[in-house]
């Protein structure tokens, strides 16, 4: 099959080659799936288990990307739940080789069934934003309605994500980022927005909920703005100061095959929209994946048409 492969951390997204490689055989528990389109992270390239096993143990050259929608080929020994020929979409394990391939071997349980009329390409954007922002949002922030949330980079494809479902859960939602990202927030529900380079933060005043894509200082300044009982939620990593009277949260996305179900229906149904920028080939995916000029969205790549 073909496949990218990384070799070499310090190259980043720079260092993917396109190869052969042999298709992979399911485990106890697994399925393998004839992946038709695979979701990418760029921050992927800078985790450990990119790199390493669960032992920490070189596996290069790896496959990367996490977040597939595929037909079911095989079953594992002892797999229960799906069957061959079903659509499905999810995420694989970190620690092994992902998505960015013809086909992949991915435990069962990490992955939910495809409707039928949700393309491969939407169902492959979804897994890791809906996730990271079903979680963040109502596991770890457990947000409920007539509250307040700082989302930042609201126009982004986690951000996005968290816009939507909190406005729907009936939180008033600020949107922050770039200048240029202030139509698209406002446009997936933010009712407010805050340009992080000519705006001041801190005019925001009390929310009860921020979540975090960003860190760095304006992760810090963000602690100062959480009220009394209120949640910091970051995704990247743990924050760097903590609310004065409030939780700081930080966590890793986990597959959840219930909550992929909440997420792709609402996609069916209106009320989530995902947020796609490019869409390429896998034999066109290194140029796509080291685009010239910023991308805003998530980049797909369709593995067959």
């Amino acid at each position: 099959m073909k496949a990218i492969v990384v070799t070499d951390e310090a190259a980043g997204t720079a260092g993917m080659t396109l190869v052969e490689r042999p298709e992979p055989e399911p485990a106890l528990n697994d399925v393998v799936v004839q992946v038709h389109a695979s979701g990418f992270v760029p921050t992927e390239l800078a985790w450990p288990s990119t790199w390493t096993d669960r032992l920490g143990r070189d596996r290069t050259p790896s496959i990367p990307g996490h977040e597939l929608a595929g037909v079911v080929s095989a079953l594992g020994y002892g797999t229960t739940g799906l069957s061959v020929g079903q659509r499905v979409f999810g995420i694989t394990d970190w620690n092994r080789d992902g998505t960015l391939a013809g086909y992949v071997a991915v435990e069962a349980r990490n992955l939910a069934p495809l409707p039928g009329d949700v393309d491969f390409t939407v169902g492959a954007s979804l897994p890791i934003s809906g996730l990271t922002a079903w979680q963040g949002l109502f596991d770890h922030g457990r947000l409920q309605s007539g509250q307040s949330v700082l989302v930042h980079g609201a126009a982004g494809a986690v951000g996005s994500m968290v816009t939507q479902l909190a406005r729907e859960a009936g939180a008033y939602v600020i949107g922050t980022g770039r200048a240029a990202d202030r139509q698209n927030a406002l446009d997936f529900g933010a009712q407010e927005f805050v340009d992080l380079a000519n705006d001041a933060l801190e005019d925001v005043g009390g929310v009860d909920l921020v979540f975090d894509v960003i860190g760095g200082d304006i992760g810090k300044r963000s602690a100062g703005l959480i009220r009394a009982g209120g949640t910091l939620v970051s995704v990247v990593g743990p924050p760097q100061a903590r609310p004065a009277d409030g939780l700081a949260v930080d966590f890793v996305v986990l597959p959840d095959r219930a909550q992929l179900g909440e997420v792709v229906r609402r996609v069916r149904d209106g009320r989530l929209r995902t947020n796609i920028g490019t869409v390429a080939t896998l034999d066109d995916a290194v140029a796509a994946l080291n685009p010239t000029e910023r991308i805003t969205g998530k980049t797909i790549i369709r593995v067959r048409s």
